[in-house]
């Protein structure tokens, strides 16, 4: 749905902005990030799937809160749905990413890729700061593309829970973090995960720190307006005819076509 305000003419744009796991306190710190990003007009519709880990922090967890993350945005994808112009995956792994595209009708976007595009604009070598391990980011960026700009990666002894519990210990944690990767060469860097959505404002950092949740909700507002049409041809052309079981009904239908 689009509508134009008198006088001001704002365009109402729809983010459909989902979790990869079913911790609602982090769909709530990512929607507040995005609200806080996002232009007037658009309107920000957090969602977490009912199906998956509460936290994803594995390869096995990975792959499960993919089928619920598409689960969650199926009812979105057909033409009896609720629509939105773009997709947001808030989550750092990028979850789910590509099935995401041949699946909805509008752009989909994830968090990490989402702030990697962004770290090409503002220097020559970024890095990213996560919690625990970094060796599935280290493979989401090759995936992207995106390597041969990567200054480091480093992973904090934190977890997602201590960033809702504790944010101030966390952003102490995170902050040595900057420092070091900037000694690395890095001339911006990404706050990679979706725990960390918003942190920036209590970091301190001599280079631009890239929040995936906003910087995926200001890319997605310019390609939901460039109106790009979906693929006729390569593997993203939309599914048709499939038979399934045991999946939802709208997932269901999505594979039918």
């Amino acid at each position: 749905m689009r509508w134009v305000r008198p006088l001001c003419k704002l365009v109402a744009m729809r983010i459909l902005l989902l979790n990869g796991n079913t911790t609602a306190a982090i769909t709530e710190l990512c929607a507040a990030a995005g609200r806080a990003a996002a232009s007037p007009g658009t309107e920000v519709v957090p969602l977490t799937p009912a199906l998956g880990p509460a936290v994803i922090s594995s390869r096995l967890e990975n792959a499960i809160a993919a089928h619920g993350m598409l689960e969650a945005m199926a009812p979105y994808a057909g033409p009896k749905g609720e629509t939105v112009d773009g997709v947001l995956l808030a989550v750092s792994y990028d979850t789910a990413l590509e099935a995401a595209r041949q699946l909805m009708p509008c752009p989909v976007l994830g968090m990490t890729e989402a702030a990697c595009l962004v770290a090409m604009t503002t220097g020559r070598r970024f890095g990213l700061v996560t919690f625990g391990g970094v060796e599935m980011y280290r493979e989401l960026i090759a995936h992207h593309g995106f390597s041969g700009r990567l200054a480091g990666l480093l992973g904090v002894a934190a977890t997602p829970q201590d960033a809702l519990a504790d944010p101030g210990g966390v952003a102490a944690k995170v902050n040595a973090a900057i420092v070091t990767l900037v000694a690395q060469g890095a001339e911006s860097i990404i706050l990679g995960g979706a725990a960390l959505a918003g942190m920036g404002a209590r970091l301190e950092s001599p280079v631009p720190l890239l929040d995936g949740i906003a910087c995926g909700v200001r890319l997605l507002e310019g390609l939901a307006g460039l109106g790009l049409p979906r693929p006729a041809a390569g593997s993203l052309v939309p599914v048709s005819g499939r038979v399934s079981q045991g999946l939802g009904a709208a997932l269901e239908r999505a594979l039918q076509g």
